[in-house]
């Protein structure tokens, strides 16, 4: 499967690294790539084109153990590279590489596509996402 197509580019486009930061659960997320035969899930919400040709990407990445997710930085490079491997008879083989989610609704949020994804949402995230409404809900009030 081809990760990266015209209109993934395009949406890159209106979201560059940085265009979301501070916008926590509400970041939309641009793109999911995952392992069809296990662990690994990508949450893309930034990328840019490199000078290289290549693309960096900035989302929430959960590889394995829930309690190590974190926000980072893939390139495209990276996750084309990844092979899948299993053994048969103890001969290893290749059986499938990342893939990209098809299904992802557009304009998801990073709340939605991890409930989507049966990713639990860590608990830093749910309390900033209360602190950010409270402050809505005040700024409303005083106005």
């Amino acid at each position: 499967m081809k990760l990266l197509t015209e209109e993934l580019e395009m949406e890159f486009e209106k979201y560059p690294l940085y265009s979301q930061d501070g916008k926590g659960l509400n970041a939309e997320v641009i793109a999911k790539f995952y392992n069809p035969y296990g662990h690994g899930t990508w949450l893309i919400t930034e990328g840019e084109r490199q000078d290289n040709g290549d693309y960096l990407m900035f989302g929430h990445v959960q590889l394995s153990n829930p309690h190590e997710a974190e926000f980072g930085y893939v390139t495209l490079k990276e996750l084309e590279s990844i092979e899948i491997k299993a053994k048969l008879n103890g001969i290893p083989f290749t059986i499938g590489s990342i893939e990209r989610d098809t299904y992802l609704p557009k304009h998801c949020n990073l709340k939605q596509a991890m409930e989507l994804s049966n990713i639990k949402i860590p608990q830093y995230l749910v309390d900033i996402q209360q602190e950010d409404d409270e402050i809505e809900v005040d700024d409303e009030l005083e106005m």
